[in-house]
């Protein structure tokens, strides 16, 4: 890793105030929860479907025991830590230096290391509601059940507060991403291949001054960045000085 590039991240967060962080699943990855995309990723993992159609609005209701199966196996990661990239921005928002967290994940672990302000796009496990009546219930009590989970109180369905496919972003989960955004002076992006839309999208907002791009694989938005490095997020973030 460039020791240059490590000097230089460090300088522009000396010298910025209002950071904001824009994150995907490469931040977790160093926590044992598996991308999607990667080469030992879901995408490559054999099911009788694949991950996008489990994972999608209309699988959902069409086969609740199916997707259940697969989202309590594979999305349901609860003994997960926070890493050196969570923990490191949570220290940074503590001095005043970020502002917030724009996230894709759905995990939960920017806000066990102590992050506030996370905007969390594509929803989080640990929020999961009965769509009858509006009672909500954690992940462990997911986990804890078979077959298709019922409201105790009412009976009705509990479906994850996650955004499966073909379903759109909470609004104002968006509106507070992009005043964050917006009003940022540094953004570092972090952790993602920047492919799933509309949450990249959410990139075109930044009018600040430095944009730094670490990820371990290309992007395309690698010629946009003013400061580029290609190594683990935790790896880099872990050499911070708050």
């Amino acid at each position: 890793m460039s020791k240059d590039k490590i000097e230089i991240l460090q300088e522009w967060i000396d010298s910025h105030s209002r950071i904001v962080f824009f994150g995907g699943a490469g931040v977790s990855t160093e926590s044992g929860i598996p991308d999607f995309r990667s080469v030992d990723g879901l995408y490559h993992q054999q099911y009788a479907y694949p991950p996008e159609t489990i994972l999608s609005h209309s699988f959902y209701l069409a086969r609740p025991d199916v997707f259940y199966d697969f989202y309590r196996n594979k999305m349901l990661i609860l003994d997960a830590k926070p890493n050196m990239a969570h923990k490191k921005l949570a220290e940074l928002e503590e001095a005043g230096k970020l502002t917030a967290v724009v996230t894709q994940n759905i995990d939960g672990l920017h806000q066990a290391a102590g992050s506030r302000t996370v905007y969390e796009l594509h929803g989080t496990v640990h929020r999961n509601i009965c769509r009858k009546c509006g009672a909500v219930y954690d992940a462990a009590y997911i986990k804890a059940t078979t077959g298709v989970p019922c409201c105790e109180k009412c009976g009705g369905s509990i479906k994850p507060d996650v955004v499966l496919y073909e379903e759109g972003l909470d609004q104002a989960t968006v509106d507070g991403a992009i005043h964050a955004i917006s009003s940022a002076d540094m953004m570092i992006v972090g952790g993602t291949s920047l492919v799933v839309y509309p949450a990249a999208g959410l990139l075109r907002y930044f009018r600040g001054d430095k944009l730094v791009l670490i990820n371990k694989g290309a992007t395309g938005m690698d010629k946009q960045a003013d400061l580029l490095i290609q190594e683990p997020i935790g790896e880099v973030l872990s050499q911070i000085k708050v």
